[in-house]
């Protein structure tokens, strides 16, 4: 089956830092270009980075550019969102995605909570 799954979602204060994880599995993850959205409550989905297939390259939205990393392990079939410096406005279930010309995956989504 091929699928994605997050983790490492929760409730963090502002200015706190979370780590969100996203596993493959049923396809050939290391062929895929991975990126992470996320959904803001009664909002539409926004981009937030990307990563090419190999890793080399990294895109990243002016919203969270120098405040998130993303990275990928494709030895682990894992996607990584390294989050610091979180902001109320952060709060939003975050998906990843793997995409490549012709197909997309996405996972069912972590809920991220900013809040004191």
């Amino acid at each position: 089956e091929v699928q994605l799954v997050e983790s490492g979602g929760g409730l963090v204060q502002p200015g706190g830092s979370l780590r969100l994880s996203c596993a493959g599995s049923g396809f050939t993850f290391s062929h895929y270009n991975m990126r992470w959205v996320r959904q803001a409550p009664g909002k539409g989905l926004e981009w937030v980075s990307g990563i090419t297939s190999l890793g080399w390259t990294t895109t990243y939205a002016d919203s969270v550019k120098g405040r998130f990393t993303i990275s990928r392990d494709n030895a682990k079939n894992t996607l990584y969102l390294q989050m610091k410096s979180l902001k109320p406005e952060d709060t939003a279930v975050y998906f990843c995605e793997a995409y490549d010309g012709g197909s997309e995956i996405r996972g069912q989504g972590t809920q991220v909570t900013v809040s004191s």
